[in-house]
C-alpha cells in the first residue's frame, strides 16, 4: 500500500469515526431498522395468511353447523399435540414475557405451527377464541429465530421480542401504534422500555403495511354520536370505566380459577379440552345459536348499532372462559372486545350517553383492565374510532385500569409500578406470585 493510499485510509476513518461520535444514534438506527424490516415482513405476511384462514374457518364453520358437533374430538387432537410434542411452547403469550424479562433459550419455531394449527381447529369447531394471542406467538416464534443471525445478546433479545410482539399485534387488528405501546408496555405492568421504542414503532407499522399489501382487510367500527366532553358525559365516563374495570377483574380471576379448576379436577391434560368441548357444543346446540363462539365480530357491530341486552357479555364471558381454560388455542382479546362492546352497549340502559360511545368506550376499556395496557388501549380506540372518542376512551382505559387491580389475563406480568400505594409491596412481583 503506497503513502498516498494509507493516508487517504486514515483521513476516511478519521472522518467514519467523527461521523459516528456526532450521530451516535445512527448505529443503533441502522441496525434495528433492518431487523425491523425482516420482522415487518415475516410476522405482517404470516398475520395476512392467519386472517385469511380465519375468516375461512368462520364462514366454513357457519355454513356447516354440524361441525361444532366435533369440537370435543378437535379438543383432543389439540390437547395430544401439546401434550406430546409442545409441552415447550404451551405457556404460549406467557412464554414471550417470561423471556422478556429473563432471557434464556431461543423460543422454539415450532410454537407458531402449532398454535396456529389449534387456533384455526377451534375457530372450525366453534371455540370462543381470539386471534392476538395467535399472531403474538407467532410472531413472537418467528422474530426468535433471528436472534442467532444478528448475534443478539440477552439485552437485544428483549428488544426483539417486545417488537414482534408489536408487530403481530399492530397487524392483526391493523393499529399499529398501539400494537407498539402494546409490546413497550404488556410485560411490566406501569413502566415502558424506552431502548426499544424505535424497533417496536418500525416493526409495527411496516407489518401491518405488510399485512395491508396482502390485501387483508380489518374491521372497521364507526361511533355515530360523540357528545362535547362536559361535566355530566365525564362524569358517566367514570361510571362506566368502574363497571369495565370491575368486568376485567372478574374476567381475569374467573379464567385462571376455571383453568385451576380443570387442571385439579383432569389429570390428563388432552381430556381436558375433550370436557370443555363437550359442554361448549351442547350449550350451542341447546341455545340454537352460534352468536357466543368464535370471534363474534358481527355482535361487536352489531353493540355499535342498537341497544344489546345485559345476558350477553356475559354469555360470551361464559364461553370464553370454558373454552380458553379447558385448553382451546386462541387469544383472549377479541373476546374481550366483544364483552366490553356488549357490556357498555346494554350500559345505556342506565347510563344516558349514546350506546355506540359506551360499546366503544367498553370495547377498549375491558382489554386495558384485563391486560393492564392503559396507553395501547386509549390509542387503538383513536385509531378504531377516531380522536373525537379519545377523551371519553382515555377515561375509561384509565379507570378500568385503576379498578381491575393486580389481575392479568397474563400471569408473568411484573408490577413495575403499584397501582396503589397500599400495594407498594407487590412491586417486581409477577401476578402468578401474589
Amino acid at each position: 500500500m503506497s503513502k498516498k493510499e494509507r493516508t487517504l485510509r486514515r483521513k476516511t476513518t478519521f472522518h467514519t469515526r467523527y461521523f459516528f461520535r456526532k450521530y451516535p444514534a445512527l448505529p443503533y438506527i441502522s441496525k434495528w431498522l433492518c431487523i425491523s424490516i425482516i420482522i415487518g415482513a415475516l410476522v405482517g405476511s404470516a398475520s395476512a395468511g392467519f386472517l385469511q384462514s380465519l375468516e375461512w374457518a368462520t364462514h366454513f364453520r357457519e355454513s356447516h353447523i354440524w361441525l361444532i358437533a366435533l369440537l370435543p374430538l378437535a379438543g383432543l387432537l389439540i390437547g395430544l399435540l401439546y401434550y406430546y410434542f409442545g409441552k415447550d411452547v404451551e405457556a404460549g403469550n406467557n412464554l414471550l414475557i417470561d423471556n422478556i424479562h429473563d432471557p434464556k433459550e431461543i423460543i422454539p419455531f415450532k410454537m407458531a405451527p402449532f398454535v396456529y394449527l389449534g387456533t384455526i381447529a377451534t375457530h372450525l369447531f366453534g371455540g370462543s377464541a381470539g386471534r392476538e394471542g395467535t399472531a403474538i406467538q407467532m410472531a413472537g416464534a418467528i422474530a426468535d429465530q433471528l436472534s442467532k443471525t444478528f448475534k443478539l445478546d440477552k439485552e437485544e433479545r428483549r428488544i426483539l421480542l417486545i417488537s414482534a410482539i408489536a408487530a403481530g399485534f399492530g397487524s392483526i387488528f391493523g393499529t399499529p401504534l398501539a400494537g407498539a405501546v402494546f409490546g413497550l408496555e404488556v410485560f411490566l405492568i406501569g413502566r415502558i422500555r424506552y431502548n426499544a421504542i424505535f424497533p417496536a414503532f418500525a416493526s409495527a407499522i411496516l407489518a401491518n403495511q405488510v399485512t395491508n399489501l396482502w390485501n387483508v382487510h380489518h374491521t372497521h367500527y364507526h361511533i355515530s354520536i360523540i357528545p362535547q366532553p362536559e361535566f355530566f358525559p365525564i362524569l358517566y365516563s367514570i361510571l362506566a370505566g368502574i363497571a369495565f374495570g370491575l368486568c376485567a377483574a372478574a374476567f381475569s380471576r374467573i379464567i385462571h380459577w376455571a383453568g385451576s379448576l380443570f387442571k385439579s379436577k383432569v389429570q390428563y391434560p388432552p381430556l381436558r379440552p375433550v370436557i370443555g368441548g363437550v359442554i361448549i357444543a351442547l350449550a350451542v346446540f341447546a341455545m340454537g345459536s352460534t352468536r357466543y363462539i368464535g370471534l363474534g365480530i358481527p355482535v361487536i357491530l352489531e353493540s355499535f348499532e342498537k341497544q344489546l341486552p345485559l345476558y350477553d357479555f356475559a354469555l360470551k364471558m361464559i364461553f370464553t372462559i370454558v373454552t380458553l381454560s379447558a385448553g382451546y388455542k386462541g387469544g383472549e382479546v377479541t373476546p374481550l372486545f366483544f364483552i366490553g362492546a356488549t357490556l357498555g352497549s346494554a350500559l345505556s340502559l342506565f347510563i344516558p350517553l349514546p350506546f355506540g360511545l359506551l360499546a366503544g368506550m367498553g370495547f377498549v376499556a375491558v382489554f386495558a383492565g384485563a391486560t393492564n395496557t392503559p396507553l395501547a388501549c386509549m390509542l387503538m380506540g383513536i385509531e378504531l374510532f377516531g380522536a373525537e372518542s379519545g377523551v371519553y376512551v382515555a377515561i375509561a382505559c384509565v379507570v378500568s385500569y385503576l379498578l381491575s387491580g393486580h389481575h392479568s389475563i397474563y400471569t408473568k406480568q411484573k408490577i413495575g409500578e403499584a397501582k396503589n400505594r397500599r400495594y407498594e409491596s407487590d412491586q417486581e412481583r409477577s401476578i402468578s406470585d401474589l
